[in-house]
This record gives C-alpha cells, sequence and structure tokens, in this order.
C-alpha cells in the first residue's frame, strides 16, 4: 500500500520506518525540516535500537519524507502519529494533533475517492467523534464514512524497543465504524500478521479503541506501584521483594511480567495516559481513588530512595553521583524519569550533584543545566559521598573496581542491577 504518516517523533518515525520495512511505501510527513532532512539523508531524529539500520536501509527507497501534506493525495492511508501532551490539570491538549489534523483535511479535498485517516495517538473515548472528526470534515468539504473513514489503531510500543514491539505485537486493535476502514487496516497489517504467524486483531468501535489504550498503560501502571508498594513493605520487614515476586508471578492470573519493584515508572505513556484518564474521570464526576493511589505511590519511591542515602551521608555539601537519566535504558527519552525527581530533590537538600547517563545527558543537561555531568560511571563516582543507580543500564551491572574510588562507597540502588561487595554499604530500595 501508499502510506503517508503524519508526525515523525517516537511513534510516528518507528511506524514509518517498520512499514516500509513490510514492503509499504511510505512518506513521512512532518513540520520540521531538519527533522525531514534527517530522514532523508536515512538518519533518525531519536535514539532508539534497531531503529537507525531501518531508516538507513529503506530512506531514498520505500521511505521519504517531506513537509508537504499535499503528498498524502497520493496514499490510501494516513496515519496521524501527533503528541497529544498533558496540560497542567493531567488532561489531553489536542492542539498539535488537530493543527495536523486540519492540515491532512486541507489535502484531502484534493483527492478524489475514499480515503482512511488513521488515528495512532492517544486521544480519550469520544474525542475522535466529537474534536477530530468535524475538523476532517470541514477542512475536506466531506463527510466521514462517506469521502473518508477515521479508525483508531493504538499503539503498545515501548521505548528502547519501539521497532520489536511493532514488528511482533502481542495484538492488533482496529476501531472504526464502517467496513471499509476495517478492511483497509487488514490489508495494512497482512504483512505483519503472516510474518507472525497470525496475531490476535480485535475489531471494534472507536471509543472501545482509545479506551483499550488507557487501559492497558494504566493497568500496567498500576501493577507496577501495587508490587512497589509491596516491595516498601516488604523492605521495612527485612524481605527481600524479588524472592516474593518471583513466587507470585508462577500464579498465572499475576504472571511474573511487571513485578520488578524499584523506583517506579516514568517516560511519555505511563504518566501521561494515567493523568489523563484521572482527568477524563473527573470531568464526569467520578472520582479514580486507585488510580490517585497508583500514581502517588509512584512518586514516592524517589523521595525513599533519598531518605535512605540520607540515613548514611549527610548531603549537604557532599558529592552525589547520579547513574542513569534516561527513564528506561535504550532511550535519551527523560520524560517522567526518575531521575528528574532525584535530582531535584538532592539540589534541595544541598547536595553536589554529578550525573552519568550514556545517552541521556544532554537531554537532563537542559533542565538541570547547573548538576555536573561527565562521560563515564566511573567519572561520576570518583571521590562522590554516595550514589543513586536510577537506569537500569547494563554497564551499571558491570561496575566494579569503579566504588572503590568514591570517598565512602554508599549505594542505593533504585534499579537491582548493582552487585553488592565487601566495602560498601548497599541499599536495595525494595529489598
Amino acid at each position: 500500500m501508499n502510506v503517508s504518516v503524519v508526525g515523525s517523533g517516537y511513534v510516528g518515525t518507528t511506524v514509518a520506518a517498520c512499514l516500509a520495512d513490510l514492503g509499504h511505501d511510505v512518506v513521512a510527513i512532518d513540520i520540521d525540516q531538519e527533522i525531514v532532512d534527517t530522514v532523508n539523508a536515512g538518519e533518525t531524529p531519536i535514539h532508539e535500537p534497531g531503529l537507525p539500520e531501518l531508516v538507513e536501509e529503506h530512506a531514498d527507497g520505500r521511505l521519504r519524507a517531506t513537509t508537504e501534506h499535499d503528498a498524502l493525495t497520493d496514499t490510501d492511508v494516513t496515519i496521524l502519529a501527533m503528541q497529544t501532551p498533558s496540560r497542567e490539570d493531567g488532561s489531553i491538549d489536542l492542539s498539535v494533533l488537530k493543527a495536523g489534523t486540519r492540515d491532512t483535511g486541507k489535502a484531502l479535498a484534493e483527492k478524489d475517492g475514499y480515503h482512511l485517516v488513521v488515528v495512532k495517538s492517544t486521544v480519550i473515548p469520544g474525542m475522535i467523534e466529537e474534536e477530530i472528526e468535524p475538523v476532517l470534515e470541514e477542512a475536506s468539504g466531506k463527510t466521514a464514512g462517506e469521502g473518508f473513514g477515521v479508525a483508531v489503531n493504538p499503539e503498545f510500543q515501548s521505548q528502547g524497543s519501539a521497532v520489536e514491539d511493532f514488528m511482533h505485537p502481542d495484538k492488533l486493535v482496529f476501531g472504526a465504524e464502517d467496513e471499509r476502514a476495517f478492511g483497509a487496516l487488514h490489508e495494512l497489517y497482512n504483512p505483519l500478521v503472516e510474518a507472525n504467524d497470525g496475531v490476535p486483531v480485535v475489531e471494534t468501535g472507536q471509543r472501545e479503541a482509545a479506551m483499550v489504550k488507557y487501559a492497558n498503560n494504566v493497568f500496567l501502571a498500576g501493577k507496577i506501584s501495587l508490587i512497589n508498594e509491596l516491595g516498601n513493605i516488604c523492605k521495612e520487614f527485612d524481605v527481600d521483594s524479588y524472592e516474593v515476586a518471583d513466587a507470585i508471578g508462577l500464579d498465572e492470573r499475576i504472571s511474573e511480567k511487571f513485578l520488578r519493584s524499584g523506583v517506579g515508572w516514568g517516560g511519555s505513556c505511563f504518566p501521561k495516559d494515567t493523568d489523563a484518564l484521572r482527568a477524563a474521570a473527573r470531568s464526569v464526576d467520578y472520582e479514580p481513588q486507585l488510580l490517585d493511589a497508583v500514581v502517588g505511590v509512584n512518586d514516592g519511591q524517589p523521595r525513599r530512595m533519598l531518605d535512605l542515602l540520607a540515613q548514611h551521608v549527610d548531603l549537604d555539601g557532599n558529592r552525589i553521583a547520579v547513574l542513569g537519566l534516561a527513564f528506561k535504558p535504550g532511550t535519551d527519552d527523560i520524560r517522567g524519569s526518575r531521575a528528574t525527581v532525584a535530582i531535584d530533590g538532592l539540589l534541595e537538600r544541598g547536595a553536589d550533584v554529578v550525573a552519568y547517563d550514556p545517552v541521556a545527558a544532554d537531554a537532563m543537561a537542559e533542565k538541570f543545566p547547573d548538576v555536573e555531568y561527565v562521560a563515564s560511571a566511573a567519572a561520576a563516582l570518583d571521590d562522590a559521598h554516595g550514589a543513586l543507580v536510577l537506569t537500569d543500564w547494563d554497564e551499571f551491572g558491570a561496575l566494579d573496581d569503579e566504588f572503590e574510588t568514591m570517598r565512602s562507597q554508599i549505594v542505593v540502588d533504585g534499579r537491582r542491577i548493582v552487585e553488592p561487595r565487601e566495602g560498601m554499604t548497599y541499599e536495595g530500595l525494595t529489598w
């Protein structure tokens, strides 16, 4: 098929490159000329394992980029993959998505025949028919369901494994109101289904598909906060929460996934989607008490790390190493990173912070310019009075003699990746 993808962020770039790899001809549309030039040069604007190779392979072939929305008139399907960031109250901001939708509608006005618009952006149930379809209709002069179709096709890609998640999904969710839309979605994803010897495909309505995305992420966020709450209790009773998790994970009703307790979840999806669903619930006069507790537990984990560290070293005026700045390994994304909360807390307590991350230091430096950023974990640990481990990069698990250069070997591990050793005062956050 001929496919256009509007928006070249994490989701859009990954989707465009992966669809090209599946054999589709893809045009990526973005208003940022620098991003367009980067993609056309065979490079990727984001750090994501496996993505640079796909973009390099297919650029100037089955994948190209442009700033012109008119390019979508030569395609069969347009995928909207723009951000829907959080407002201050947690509700989502549709301004970027609506602007892209309007440009898409204007281009559709010049196209004859049926065209499918697929919304991959995360939206609250009801927003498609109340906000997105009217914009498309006004801009195109066409009627939804007749001149064009609108489908909801949520993504379930985790940063750091987005390519793998797209190419080997555990499910595909199609939300639409007309059979032509379902038919186009099946044609689009048929190479993926065949490559995986069949993938469960859920056909449902637009509202239901939109809700599946939120339910999926909020459920996982809740599972992490629950295991962290249990882990905090285990810590108080001198119980290894990981041994407990290994046992309960054998229960098929629970499973072992997302049972690694620690400093909590971050990123762009879990925080944003949990806040958005809480705000949406309150907009219809429902108090989401459990979701509030999920967020409360998560927000408290970095502060617990600081409290543990403060039991062993006076933070005021002392050098504290922060290992890991990205919200998870495999990405340079610091959105929702627990390191942000930890650094903020350290600075409030007067600590002299030195930080290291393999790829995310530049992004964090924009947020905390007064922190010292170094080129290696060894440099961060050198002469430090204590250390916090906030991202489970593999290289942190391989550290050994580097700890001996610390002024005092006090380590609080939020990810269970450092191996305790003689001479080290080691505190696991929940074990």
